[in-house]
């Protein structure tokens, strides 16, 4: 008898480390193991990394990752920091292409490239917020009506 999967989410609040992102990666494994979705594994991986890796670099607070589903067989793959600011490219604006020989500047187009749907919300400090973005990048079986 087929069942209908519970919506499910996990935040996971990450220390200003060089090894968090690494230990997001671990965690997000972990999560899409116990419920059943080893086949998001490499492009859930890879949206978080480079989410995470962005936080990591350009921001200076706090920064978490959270994994959610709603739907059977996608996952949404989100990164909170403290800094309002939108990466550009990260909307609909067209990013500048990286030159062929610079370390950095491929990681947004690759979330681009690899999501079904993307997206961002700005937050305000407002009762518990603590303010920020909110970005995030999907992935599954086509494109959910989130």
């Amino acid at each position: 008898m087929a069942t209908v999967s519970p919506s499910w989410n996990y935040t996971l609040h990450l220390p200003r480390d060089p090894r968090a992102p690494g230990v997001a990666r671990a965690t997000l494994r972990l999560i899409l193991a116990a419920h059943e979705l080893p086949d998001l594994t490499p492009t859930a991986e890879l949206l978080a990394t480079e989410l995470l890796t962005n936080s990591h670099r350009h921001t200076h607070g706090q920064y978490a990752l959270r994994l959610l589903s709603s739907e059977p067989g996608r996952v949404r793959v989100a990164v909170w920091d403290t800094d309002p600011r939108v990466p550009p490219g990260f909307t609909n604006a067209a990013a500048p292409e990286p030159s062929p020989d610079a370390e950095h500047g491929r990681g947004l187009p690759l979330v681009r490239a690899y999501a079904d749907a993307l997206g961002v919300s700005v937050l305000r400090e407002w009762g518990a917020s603590k303010g920020g973005k909110l970005l995030w990048a999907e992935c599954g079986g086509g494109v959910g009506a989130w």
